[in-house]
């Protein structure tokens, strides 16, 4: 998708439904977060990728990561966490509470924005606290 494609369905989303943004931030935190596991850990064994993966990939630690970023977030940012955050999901995860599903949704919607706004820098650097142990 060019540039311009992502700007084009950023817009329209953002007049609409938030949570196709949540869908996208979930597919680029998750490539981001295995990616940087494949770096990190070499024993080839895809239990112990799966499980390193969803500790970073589940609704707490998503939820904590972003409580911890809002107070560096401005508001324009701060206005798309709360959006997505208060959008209505379908479904919500077996395990987690529903304050944390709603945040991880928030966090989602929020990594999904920046990547189709093209906003690497703030993206890489909210991606990287995410991992940061």
């Amino acid at each position: 998708m060019t540039s311009k494609e992502k700007y084009e369905l950023l817009k329209e989303l953002l007049t609409t439904n938030l949570l196709p943004l949540a869908f996208i931030g979930d597919s680029v935190h998750t490539q981001f977060v295995r990616e940087n596991i494949l770096k990190r850990t070499h024993d080839n064994k895809m239990d112990n990728y799966n499980s390193i993966s969803a500790k970073y990939c589940k609704a707490s630690s998503q939820a904590k990561v972003l409580q911890n970023l809002l107070p560096l977030l401005n508001e324009e940012e701060k206005e798309i966490v709360r959006r997505g955050r208060n959008a209505k999901p379908k479904h919500h995860a077996k395990n987690a509470t529903t304050a944390d599903y709603n945040y991880a949704t928030a966090f989602e919607v929020l990594i999904g924005y920046l990547y189709l706004k093209g906003d690497e820098k703030l993206l890489e650097q909210i991606l990287n606290i995410s991992i940061s142990d």
